[in-house]
């Protein structure tokens, strides 16, 4: 299938970017491909400003003292309470009074509590948010941004286990790596302290350990297991129980400080009296005991598995091409991951620069935050509020930085063919917002360009108010699909 220059931009802005700005088909209609290539040679275009955001230990440690300092609040509270009702019981008379200003003096506190706008935690996770939502808005065409949500995903953790640290893993392990090595991806995401956490390696102590001889605890398999089958090798790629188990091993040690450490809490550490001695072997290797070295030594040879070149190119090509990806495009991207070392960026290139990234059919349904972003960016929405944009995916069932499991969301239709009722639902509601600065005439044009089907722009042209007109485009199979 060819298509036309203005097809071909409005095909790059909604499969590789994050959906087209108004104007924005026609200004990269002369190069398509060219425009992608070039976002990615944009100095620092994957990272995020991040001014006033903290970093993941930095925010741990505020979580921990505003929790303890909550706590301690609540202890006084009670106290005083019980205090008073001490004085009640035998004063009965003036007591009522004081009892009253006890209980007032409680339900200050709750209410306190209970303020999102004092919860450190929220606010943490609103700022990062924030950056976050930003940044896919203002982007060019959000390529750099696609590729960091993909790598977030594959090396996902969660928020629902380690809220403070979510938005601050992705700035810390991802971004700076998704036109990097993956060597080096795959080193800061495994070593992070938000990883550790979501996996249960920070307290994973090997059994003849100093520490394993002198408490109960023991050794943990789920950060080794998961890099295996989720994070390169990927699943029936040769490896045996055997293996997790000593790479489990390998890892004890890899840990984080406590977040009551007041100045290094929940940064990385490795100790070890926790780390298992001796030499290892995995995937028939023999790895001497150098400590910390000799997890970053099976980390690097994994990055180099020509199992993993194959399990990166088959996700890459799913995530951007289609469900059931080309088998030729794999097999070339793997060979380009193998050749250059894992260099992300080459592999990148050679997925735009490929005929079949371009000429499959458009098949592949937007995720709920792809949509919803792109759906803001055709509005013209520059600032939508960050806490709207999480209540949306919420309710689109992607909670931000909160996947179902360590397997990361879904990148497969059926996953999310039950939330597209409430796609409508949103969309009125969006519509409605903005419905003053719309244009019936030309919407469809800004956001679909030639992509548009006779049957959306008559659809679109017959409703029965801009409001509705709008929301029946965002709900039209072409935006919906990328």
């Amino acid at each position: 299938m060819t298509l036309d220059p203005k097809s071909t931009a409005a095909l790059a802005l909604h499969r590789f970017g994050l959906g087209p700005r108004p104007g924005q088909i026609a200004l990269i209609a002369s190069d398509p491909r060219g425009a992608l290539l070039a976002e990615l040679d944009k100095p620092n275009i994957n990272r995020i400003a991040g001014a006033g955001l903290m970093g993941s230990a930095e925010a741990a440690r505020a979580l921990f003292e505003y929790r303890a300092e909550q706590q301690a609040r609540q202890i006084v509270a009670k106290r005083e309470a019980d205090r008073q009702q001490a004085m009640a019981d035998t004063e009965a008379g003036k007591s009522m009074t004081e009892k009253t200003m006890a209980e007032k003096s409680m339900a200050d506190d709750a209410a306190q509590k209970r303020d999102p706008s004092k919860d450190v935690g929220r606010q943490i996770f609103l700022g990062e948010a924030k950056a976050r939502v930003d940044a896919a808005l203002t982007a060019d065409i959000g390529f750099a941004e696609r590729l960091v949500w993909f790598w977030s995903n594959h090396f996902c953790i969660s928020a629902d286990k380690i809220p403070s640290m979510a938005g601050a893993y992705e700035r810390e392990a991802i971004r700076p790596h998704v036109l990097g090595r993956f060597g080096d991806m795959l080193l800061a995401a495994e070593s992070h302290p938000a990883m550790l956490f979501y996996l249960d390696n920070w307290d994973s102590i090997g059994p003849n350990s100093v520490a394993g001889i002198n408490r109960s605890k023991g050794l943990n398999e789920n950060l080794a297991r998961e890099i295996l089958e989720l994070h390169t090798l990927g699943v029936r790629s040769g490896y045996t129980q055997s293996d997790v188990t000593s790479f489990a091993n390998v890892l004890t040690g890899w840990s984080m400080s406590a977040v009551s450490n007041p100045d290094h809490g929940g940064e990385f550490v490795f100790v070890k009296r926790m780390h298992e001695p001796g030499d290892k072997t995995v995937l028939g290797k023999s790895y001497a005991d150098d400590g910390v070295g000799q997890g970053r030594a099976v980390l690097a040879d994994l990055a180099r598995h020509p199992a993993t070149a194959t399990h990166v190119a088959q996700k890459l090509a799913k995530h951007f091409v289609a469900d059931q990806p080309p088998q030729p495009l794999v097999d070339r991207l793997a060979k380009v991951f193998r050749d250059t070392g894992g260099d992300l960026k080459a592999v990148t290139v050679a997925l735009v620069k490929s005929d079949e990234a371009w000429s499959a059919r458009r098949g592949k349904l937007k995720r709920p935050d792809e949509w919803l972003i792109s759906a803001l960016r055709v509005g013209g929405v520059r600032e939508p509020g960050p806490d709207r944009v999480v209540g949306a995916q919420n309710m689109l069932g992607q909670p931000l930085w909160r996947p179902p499991s360590p397997q990361g969301f879904s990148d497969e239709e059926a996953a999310w063919l039950d939330g597209l009722p409430t796609r409508l639902d949103i969309a009125s509601t969006y519509a409605a917002r903005i419905w003053d600065r719309l244009d019936p005439h030309t919407m469809v044009d800004e956001a679909l360009g030639p992509l548009a089907s006779r049957e959306t722009r008559e659809t679109v042209m017959r409703a029965e108010s801009k409001t509705q007109a709008f929301a029946m485009l965002l709900l039209s199979s072409e935006f919906q699909r990328r």
